[in-house]
């Protein structure tokens, strides 16, 4: 089923969703001289896709084309600011990767190879913005955390390769239509000391995108649901 997608200005609600969070609890522990506030972390995303979308539909499209993606890894950063001794605020990114997307469907369309074929490549960037829950004391050496929040993602720099402009008949343009949704993570926190921790963190997220290609103003389309899920490693410094 098409999920519709909401259409809002994702700078600004990232901003009210930060401030709606920040103002009841941005001073919770200013008071607390040896609590460090900010935390930056630097790692790595090991993104994994179980995509899935809806057979490709137009004129001159036959039954049964689909499309999958390969899984990326991508350099991570975050800024996360202490609310209180339980509360985080993390604004996680990561260096936009590109994200290979094959066919699958039949051996071949005609004479053209397809299933297995590379036939398009994006570049997306994705923030999240997530509320995070810490257990434990604060002090405590290691921290578990749970966390919620939004995503959003970005498609750019999209593009049809050789194999996709034969599979579609003639060079193609491709759009994939940006996405705001839900996102989870659950992770674990080691301080060495007051200013140098190392963080694992499993997150999903909900991204869907309305995927049309253009080829010579014959339309294709689908809707790819991306479900992403993701491993982080990072270290951070607090301050």
């Amino acid at each position: 089923m098409k999920t519709t997608m909401i259409r809002t200005t994702p700078a600004a609600l990232l901003v009210t969703l930060a401030a709606l969070t920040l103002a009841p609890l941005a001073r919770a522990d200013e008071a607390a001289s040896d609590v460090h506030l900010n935390n930056v972390r630097l790692g790595m995303y090991f993104v994994r896709y179980s995509a899935s979308a809806s057979d490709l539909s137009g004129p001159f499209t036959p039954p049964g084309i689909n499309l999958k993606v390969n899984s990326v890894n991508t350099p991570f950063f975050a800024y996360i600011r202490t609310l209180s001794p339980k509360w985080d605020l993390e604004f996680a990114g990561g260096v936009p990767p590109k994200t290979h997307t094959i066919g699958v469907g039949p051996a071949s369309l005609g004479s053209v190879p397809f299933n297995g074929q590379e036939v398009a490549t994006a570049k997306w960037f994705s923030p999240s913005i997530l509320l995070e829950y810490k257990f434990l004391e604060q002090g405590s050496a290691l921290r578990p955390y749970v966390g919620a929040g939004f995503n959003y993602t970005h498609f750019y720099d999209r593009n049809s390769t050789a194999a996709g402009d034969a599979a579609n008949g003639g060079p193609t343009k491709t759009n994939l239509s940006d996405s705001l949704g839900l996102a989870a993570t659950a992770g674990l926190a080691y301080n060495f000391t007051k200013s140098i921790n190392a963080t694992v963190s499993y997150s999903m997220a909900q991204v869907n995108s309305d995927y049309v290609s253009d080829t010579a103003g014959i339309l294709r389309k689908t809707t790819v649901h991306f479900n992403p899920r993701t491993l982080v490693v990072a270290v951070g410094y607090s301050f």
